[in-house]
């Protein structure tokens, strides 16, 4: 077996891998340029006056289904207008997934409400459906499902719970752009869906976000007010209540429509890439590729391979620089521990054991973490699949 580099051998892959930090692996080009362009020369590149960003939304509502969407400047700035228009407040707690991004969590601490973290499942690292009940007392108002790395979370039961309780359903859909489930596409399942358009993401307007809702109006707020100041534009500065300004720009909106148009065939290259390396890791001890089931469209944020670590004399970190040190960029899991871990959520909310959801604990230490983008052609997949036997074996007890 060749050393591996780590070691000092030579790289499985000796050459730079497409990445969603550049156009190696991010498709733009001249549609973008066209409308920024348009954007430019207009001289009116603000939120007040310009028609890309209506247009933006338009388009996104029509393809979505839904009566309203709102584009704003970033996921996080998404999730948080979910927060302010469900009037999501002091005293009231909202259910989490232990493994999420930091954007999630500061959504609800925003508005001074309390996370309330629930465990996961172990391979798709989605909230477990089977964990929430008893999280929830009579303080809690609403549920955030988080579609991680483009795989659905499992949404019948957890919109069940909520109709139970009387809760509010916001679908985190940041890495989940045209993700399915059971034939609906995630964010429109429960009360309002948000979106992110972050570099990394399945379409990027570098930064950016978007939300939608079926119900215009909700708790009293409409859902342009809660990103716009809480100002009916209709009436001479006036404010129904306190709200950010999260605007998105005509600059940002004109790349998010020339991006969203090729949206579909950015997901079905990356499907067919990722399954293409599922299909390459049969066989491979130790390891679980991404689902593929009946139920759900998986669209491939990133790769999420989950390694069991007792197959393996070495840690999913040690697994991770071996990989990074072949060609492929990898991370040891989305996160090295359950996000109720990190020393701001201990300073903001409370300090909690490790083991306060269990499977997340397991799941940060079975997972090896790889981008993922459109431009990955099968020469590349095989030689991704090539570093990973090589070291996955080289590691096997």
């Amino acid at each position: 077996m060749n050393e591996l580099a780590l070691m000092g051998g030579s790289p499985q892959i000796p050459y730079e891998l497409p990445s969603v930090k550049n156009t190696s692996g991010r498709d733009v080009g001249e549609e973008e340029l066209r409308l920024v362009t348009e954007v430019v020369k207009s001289g009116n590149m603000g939120f007040l006056y310009g028609a890309k960003i209506k247009q933006f939304q338009q388009e996104w509502a029509e393809k979505f289904k839904v009566d309203t969407a709102v584009a704003v400047s970033s996921g996080t700035a998404s999730l948080h207008t979910a927060m302010i228009f469900l009037n999501i407040g002091p005293g009231d707690e909202v259910l989490v997934p232990a493994i999420t991004d930091m954007g999630t969590i500061i959504a609800v601490l925003s508005e001074n409400a309390t996370p309330v973290f629930v465990d996961v499942d172990l391979h798709t690292q989605n909230m477990d459906p089977k964990d929430i009940e008893h999280r929830i007392t009579e303080r809690t108002k609403a549920i955030i499902p988080v579609h991680l790395y483009g795989f659905p979370c499992d949404m019948d039961p957890i919109m069940d719970i909520a109709r139970k309780h009387k809760l509010f359903v916001v679908e985190d859909c940041c890495q989940a752009h045209l993700t399915e489930y059971k034939g609906r596409l995630v964010g429109t399942i429960g009360d309002v869906g948000c979106f992110s358009f972050q570099q990394s993401k399945h379409m990027t307007t570098g930064d950016g976000g978007m939300v939608i809702t079926n119900r215009d109006e909700i708790c009293g707020r409409k859902l342009q007010h809660c990103a716009d100041k809480g100002w009916p534009r209709e009436k001479y500065r006036d404010h129904l209540f306190l709200a950010p300004n999260y605007h998105m720009t005509e600059l940002q909106a004109a790349v998010g429509i020339a991006q969203f148009r090729k949206l579909d065939d950015f997901i079905e290259r990356r499907r067919k890439s990722a399954t293409y390396l599922s299909d390459l890791l049969k066989g491979l001890n130790g390891v679980v590729p991404p689902l593929e089931v009946e139920w759900a469209r998986n669209t491939y944020y990133e790769y999420a391979l989950t390694i069991e670590p007792k197959q393996f004399k070495v840690s999913n970190q040690v697994l991770a620089r071996a990989l990074t040190a072949e060609g492929v960029q990898t991370a040891p899991g989305y996160l090295p521990y359950p996000i109720y871990m990190y020393e701001v959520i201990k300073n903001k909310v409370q300090s909690f054991d490790v083991d306060l959801c269990p499977v997340a604990n397991q799941a940060c230490q079975s997972m090896l973490f790889i981008p993922w983008n459109e431009k990955l052609t099968d020469q590349h997949v095989e030689d991704i699949a090539a570093a990973i036997r090589k070291v996955l074996m080289y590691y096997s007890k």
